[in-house]
């Protein structure tokens, strides 16, 4: 069974293709015009085994809020439409995951039932990168990401002091939660209702 996910979104503040493969390899070639924020989504490829496609232009002369939020949808779309019916899955998942001095305590299920508890506080500090990416647009991406994809997501902030850290953390549990979440055990809906939504 191929689980392949495709989406193409245009409105008239950006024109984005997502591509992913959730039994790929995690190879990803991406391209939002926002280098930090492609390195956030290469976590999620990387750490989750996905094969990853992200083509995007926004208008990023006003800024990157567009185009973070954009694809942040475009993806969760496209994983939502390659898990399926999401029969077989492991459904649940969760796990703590450091880099350097910060931790992030990630729990997720493939319910079929958008919620977020974001409970990361960002240390003040400037933007990342060129074109600047706000480090308080990866709760605005990661929520985006997991409503479109109809899963409920909980992350915390354990510790840490530097936002690049904090941020990545994030980025890479996540990758790491999703694989361990669409893994395949078994051959029916891991839920008593029979579906997941």
């Amino acid at each position: 069974m191929s689980r392949v996910g495709r989406i193409e979104r245009t409105t008239k503040e950006t024109s984005i293709t997502v591509e992913i493969d959730l039994d790929g390899s995690g190879t990803s070639k991406i391209s939002t015009g926002i280098p930090f924020y492609d390195h956030m989504l290469d976590q999620i490829a990387r750490h989750g085994g996905f094969d990853l496609v992200v083509d995007a232009k926004g208008d990023l002369h006003i800024d990157t809020h567009h185009t973070v939020e954009d694809v942040a949808i475009a993806l969760g779309e496209a994983f939502r439409q390659a898990a399926g019916d999401r029969a077989g899955v492991r459904r649940f998942a969760s796990g703590r995951y450091p880099l350097d001095e910060a931790v992030i305590d990630i729990v997720l299920d493939l319910s079929g039932r958008p919620f977020v508890h974001w409970e990361v506080e960002i240390p003040e500090c400037l933007p990342l990168g060129d074109p600047p990416f706000d480090p308080n647009l990866a709760e605005h991406a990661i929520s985006s990401f997991a409503t479109s994809a109809n899963i409920t997501l909980h992350v915390t902030l354990v510790r840490g002091r530097n936002v690049h850290h904090i941020v990545e953390a994030a980025f890479k549990g996540l990758g790491r939660s999703l694989r361990d979440a669409v893994r395949i055990e078994g051959n029916s809906v891991p839920s008593t209702k029979g579906m997941l939504a």
